[in-house]
């Protein structure tokens, strides 16, 4: 007698005919022939067949773990939970290449959706087994290297502090200090005094705050070919290689100038933003010496060993003419004693200094900015990425299209910048150099 898995596997192998004989169907744009659906009919009724089998299969496997006390869900060895379901690992795809090929055969007309895929579909408000309106969910380990590929291959992402947020929810709150000032109260309010024995003690406390992250959709279109479509290990390839691509570049300008309107709050467009204005009489589109001595300045002093610089590349011959002036002569502050000869150190104060596409163009604020993401920037993501196809719009051109979602949101720690004890120059995560127009 055959076990569940293997009479799951037979009726995944029939769905299988069932889908080569609708795709010849459609390859020859034609009806099925009377042999043809001879042939379906058939199939369907050894499926049928079959999916009565299993179905007393696991009602007798549910029976037997009532009577033996168990309350839980039947554990199968060798398989793990999707969802509330418990799949085996015969029931799941070998690659992210041989999935893709499956959602999109699912979702030509008639065709036949894959047992597998039935397994791991999710409604998103609507049905799950029609692709135009719920689509199909990625294997999870697929989903999960997928987000790896997008999250850990930016720049400006993987530096940040990474929150997840749960499948049951859409948003976080983050409870946390409310301090803008520390001259006369630090942690928000709170004070100590010096007091004399038995003196009057005053009361203090401190201000709290919520940060709120909530999800937004970032989405991503990839036009594959039916060339392509057809070598699974080469999709699989191209949409590793693509896809994550462009979103982890929309990711890293988002971190860096989004608006926080159906997007991430950019550290440009955040009043935990410092900005450092232009020396007197400093010509435009230039940076000098004493900008960056005073950005490393306005740093948390506790930031400093993590904070880097990031600039735009085309802020680089400004970097090499900045100097000291000694005697008659100068020290460079960018290049290392060997001058024009050799590599320049890629750093400034002993920080790494990283050319990003994202960084404003010279002469604006954000061309060069000193940061300290880990400590100071937020970004939560829920886990999975969704995935859809359509072969309808670029039908002419015979490319298919996979539209890939991913729901993320961030923002600094800070709601503004701070207020030393002592000196009357805000501090912060974040500095950037004032406009030079």
């Amino acid at each position: 007698m055959k076990t569940i898995t293997q009479y799951r596997e037979d009726i995944a192998s029939l769905m299988k005919k069932l889908g080569d004989i609708d795709a010849k169907c459609i390859a020859e744009n034609r009806n099925p022939t009377p042999e043809e659906l001879k042939l379906k009919n058939e199939i369907l009724d050894k499926i049928q067949e079959y999916r009565e089998i299993v179905a007393a299969m696991e009602r007798q496997e549910k029976t037997q773990a009532a009577l033996e006390g168990s309350d839980g869900p039947v554990t199968i060895p060798g398989s793990q939970k999707f969802g509330t379901q418990e799949v085996r690992k015969q029931d799941q795809f070998l690659s992210l290449g041989e999935q893709l090929v499956v959602v999109m055969n699912a979702g030509r007309p008639g065709g036949v959706i894959d047992p597998r895929l039935r397994i791991k579909a999710a409604a998103t408000g609507l049905g799950e087994t029609v692709p135009a309106d719920g689509g199909f969910l990625l294997q999870q380990d697929f989903s999960n290297e997928l987000l790896q590929d997008t999250i850990a291959t930016g720049i400006i992402a993987p530096k940040c502090r990474k929150m997840q947020i749960s499948s049951n929810s859409n948003s976080m709150k983050i409870n946390g200090v409310d301090e803008t000032s520390r001259a006369a109260s630090r942690s928000g309010g709170i004070i100590a005094y010096w007091k004399d024995e038995a003196a009057l003690k005053t009361a203090s406390k401190p201000k709290f705050r919520q940060i709120e992250l909530n999800l937004h959709k970032l989405i991503g279109l990839c036009y594959a070919t039916d060339e392509l479509l057809a070598d699974a290990a080469a999709l699989e390839s191209f949409i590793r290689a693509e896809f994550p691509k462009e979103f982890r570049f929309q990711i890293d300008d988002a971190i860096m100038e989004g608006t926080g309107a159906g997007q991430p709050l950019g550290i440009l467009n955040s009043a935990a933003l410092v900005s450092v204005p232009k020396e007197g009489g400093q010509p435009k589109e230039t940076i000098v010496a004493q900008n960056v001595e005073k950005m490393w300045s306005r740093m948390f002093a506790g930031s400093l060993p993590s904070a880097e610089w990031y600039i735009n590349q085309n802020t680089y011959p400004q970097l090499f003419q900045m100097s000291h002036a000694v005697g008659l002569g100068g020290v460079p502050v960018f290049l290392p004693p060997g001058g024009l000869s050799v590599a320049p150190y890629g750093a400034l104060f002993g920080r790494p200094v990283t050319p990003i596409e994202q960084c404003p163009t010279l002469g604006t604020v954000g061309d060069i900015i000193f940061a300290d993401f880990p400590n100071g920037y937020i970004l939560a993501e829920k886990g999975g990425i969704k995935t859809d196809v359509s072969i309808h719009v670029q039908f002419l051109y015979d490319e298919s299209i996979f539209r890939f979602v991913m729901r993320i949101d961030g923002q600094p720690v800070r709601a503004s910048a701070l207020t030393p004890f002592k000196g009357a120059d805000t501090l912060g995560h974040f500095v950037a150099l004032a406009t030079r127009a």
